[in-house]
């Protein structure tokens, strides 16, 4: 796993490593060990369509230097991966995104970016073992590229929120038009961000845990 201020070395059971020093294995950094208080720990995942910022919104939020698998685009894709909108992207998540996030003292989030090509949705088994719920980003220029993956979800029941991610030029819709052409249920949230920036990207987890608290709640309740 990719550490802030890690330094990992190979080493033989003599204790000396593979570059002829006698160097311990170094573990990672302080700032990236999980608080001594946390007591729990949720994964959540993010998804979308190519080109949405999933990987951005892990980066911008994540309080550990986030692990990433971008890998350049080369033309093994043209024809097989739907660039329309983001022809400018040069590199593309082909295994997940990871980061962290301590939401308090107590609770920790782990986030998890799926690819957002399709001949790597096969990979989305085991990402979504045990996830609690999921944030989709979409890009309301391209409606069409979340289609399928909200219906992934729902196939596989995984609560979720609509994060409307913030792109030059994008068109602005009232909420109940996207709703209608999303095709969501009155109680799934569609909120706006910028996966840019950490306030923002947070604003949409809390969003999303405040969801999955909603649906713990009995309906008879207050």
């Amino acid at each position: 796993m990719d550490f802030n201020g890690s330094d990992i070395r190979s080493a033989d059971v003599n204790g000396s490593d593979t570059h002829g020093g006698s160097d311990t294995l170094v573990g990672p950094s302080s700032d990236d060990a999980l608080p001594a208080s946390a007591t729990a720990a949720v994964k959540i995942v993010i998804v979308g369509g190519f080109g949405v910022g999933k990987t951005t919104m892990v980066g911008s939020v994540s309080e550990i230097r986030p692990l990433t698998t971008e890998e350049t685009m080369t033309q093994a894709g043209v024809g097989v991966d739907d660039t329309v909108g983001v022809e400018r992207k040069a590199a593309t998540t082909v295994a997940m995104d990871f980061g962290r996030i301590s939401i308090n003292d107590e609770l920790v989030l782990y986030l998890f970016g799926t690819p957002g090509q399709q001949r790597f949705w096969f990979l989305w088994n085991g990402l979504f073992e045990g996830a609690l719920g999921a944030v989709v980003l979409v890009d309301t220029r391209r409606l069409e590229v979340s289609f399928d993956v909200i219906g992934r979800l729902e196939e596989r029941g995984v609560p979720f929120v609509v994060a409307l991610n913030t792109f030059p030029g994008a068109p602005s819709h009232p909420v109940e038009e996207l709703r209608a052409a999303l095709d969501l249920p009155d109680d799934v949230p569609i909120v706006d961000c910028d996966a840019r920036l950490r306030e923002s990207s947070r604003d949409v987890l809390m969003s999303l845990m405040r969801y999955l608290y909603s649906l713990t709640v009995s309906p008879e309740q207050p």
